[in-house]
């Protein structure tokens, strides 16, 4: 597995090793101690989930307020444009994004970790998504901000309005949003 870093501190890139020939191909998708090795901690895995999204979808930014979520993030079929926000004031980093494009092609994984807001749109016809999180869901801590708030200036790489659930479409300014100390 190949590490690659990203502007924001403690979000990472992974690049897994791929073997691929006229038969297709075979990769290591999670391997627990390199993992823990390239995040340098002790990071355990309670859930997973499979999202499916058809084109133009965006879903976010969701985090959950109490029982964080530390994410580990796939593209299984098609291709997303994914962000997370860096919601931690203590962080130097503390009100940027950081974006990037993972799909079945490139095989990339992100690294979210917890104190982030998590969003993505769907850039192809539909993306199948999986994502490995370290505490389960509840819906009683789950928070959303405005997926196109101006305080956080998203480059969403989108021409025409998104598709966007209700919670999304609803979800808080920056200045309103509860944050990490």
């Amino acid at each position: 597995m190949n590490v690659v870093g990203s502007p924001i501190s403690d979000v990472l890139l992974l690049e897994p090793e791929v073997f691929g020939d006229d038969r297709g191909f075979f990769m290591e998708s999670f391997n627990q101690l390199k993992f823990n090795k390239a995040v340098g901690r002790q990071v355990s895995f309670v859930q997973d989930n499979h999202s499916r999204s058809s084109n133009n979808v965006l879903r976010g930014l969701h985090y959950q307020i109490k029982q964080t979520q530390g994410k580990l993030i796939r593209v299984l079929r098609g291709s997303i444009f994914d962000v997370v926000v860096d919601l931690r004031k203590s962080s130097s980093s503390f009100g940027q994004w950081f974006g990037t494009e993972l799909s079945e092609d490139n095989k990339r994984e992100i690294w979210v970790p917890e104190g982030f807001a998590h969003g993505f749109l769907a850039l192809s016809d539909f993306a199948d998504i999986l994502y490995k999180t370290t505490d389960y869901y509840s819906p009683k801590h789950e928070r959303c901000i405005r997926w196109d708030d101006l305080n956080i200036g998203i480059d969403w790489p989108i021409e025409d309005k998104p598709l966007l659930s209700e919670v999304d479409k609803n979800g808080l300014s920056w200045e309103d949003a509860e944050m990490f100390s």
